[in-house]
């Protein structure tokens, strides 16, 4: 079984199903012969052509309405938005469009598109190239949104949210592009969309992170742990529909909480969490669940660092948090 950093896993999911289906289609700024800004289409041109590798002009409202006509005739397209920050240009198609086709239409209609783009900071992208938006889209009804932390789940994640019906957008961490390398199967397997992981089992704490969060959070446990704290880490891959189950019944256990993410604190997914968890296992909660986020500030770019929630702001909540006396 090959090793895979992110990108290549990316790359090998497009790839795949592709050669299963010819009606999956990829389109975007420079998604052909130079294989994106980050490579990850790369090679899928010259295997492909240009009639399923599109490269498209600097319009990203008209990638995305291009695609949802793609979709509502049959293709599966695969638009990529060259980073997260650059996708606002399309926010009016993706919400008031591919959000509502299969309502709007009584289900007659669907559109069977994955919106890819890198998201978040660590890369020294400044505020243009770093901000993490996936909580516009999760408030929108109709959306499904995907955000993998390795390869190995990018894998499985992008096969699955292809072959759904409705549109998905599938937030790469591009901090962790290259960064990390697992065992990643060639041929096609699937991770079905709305199951979060237990990536570590933990008995005082738990920690919800996603994307690159997930190794600032498993790195702080493995701190804590030599203070005696045990934390259970859960990798949440997708982020709606959310499964809210695995993080209650970890609660239940460890009777803390304490969440991790790069957008701002104010109207975070974060915060949405918090509240299911309330709703849902207020009486086993033992100290007041906590959010460690990006500040509610533009993404900086000499401070960025200071900004993202690394391991550093992680480790003293999750201290406090587990010792927290009521």
């Amino acid at each position: 079984m090959p090793q895979m950093n992110l990108v290549q896993a990316v790359n090998s999911a497009l790839r795949t199903e592709m050669r299963n289906d010819e009606d999956v289609i990829v389109l975007g700024e420079d998604v052909g012969k130079v294989g994106g800004v980050f490579r990850v289409t790369q090679g899928l041109f010259d295997e492909f052509g240009d009639d399923r590798v599109i490269d498209t002009p600097l319009a990203e409202g008209g990638i995305i309405g291009t695609a949802i006509g793609m979709a509502l005739y049959g293709l599966r397209p695969v638009p990529e938005i060259q980073f997260s920050d650059f996708i606002f240009p399309a926010f009016d198609q993706i919400v008031s469009e591919a959000a509502k086709f299969r309502y709007r239409s009584g289900g007659e209609y669907t559109v069977p598109m994955v919106i890819r783009t890198p998201v978040g900071g660590g890369i020294r992208g400044g505020h243009y190239h770093s901000q993490s938006p996936e909580s516009l889209f999760i408030h929108t009804a109709g959306l499904k949104v995907v955000c993998p932390s390795n390869p190995y789940d990018a894998k499985g994640l992008l096969l699955s949210a292809i072959r759904d019906d409705d549109p998905v957008l599938f937030f790469e961490p591009k901090r962790v592009y290259r960064a990390v390398k697992m065992d990643v199967p060639e041929d096609e397997y699937t991770i079905p969309i709305g199951k979060a992981k237990v990536v570590r089992e933990g008995e005082d704490v738990t920690v919800v992170g996603w994307g690159a969060m997930l190794f600032e959070a498993l790195a702080s446990a493995d701190e804590v742990a030599e203070e005696g704290v045990s934390a259970e880490v859960i990798d949440l891959r997708t982020l709606w529909p959310v499964d809210i189950d695995t993080i209650v019944e970890s609660v239940k256990k460890t009777g803390r909480l304490v969440i991790v993410h790069e957008a701002p604190k104010a109207c975070g997914f974060g915060a949405e969490l918090l509240s299911l968890v309330t709703e849902k296992a207020f009486v086993h909660l033992e100290a007041p669940p906590v959010r460690v986020t990006g500040w509610d500030t533009p993404f900086p770019y000499t401070l960025e660092m200071e900004y993202l929630p690394l391991q550093h702001r992680i480790t003293p909540a999750l201290l406090e948090t587990a010792k927290y006396i009521p």
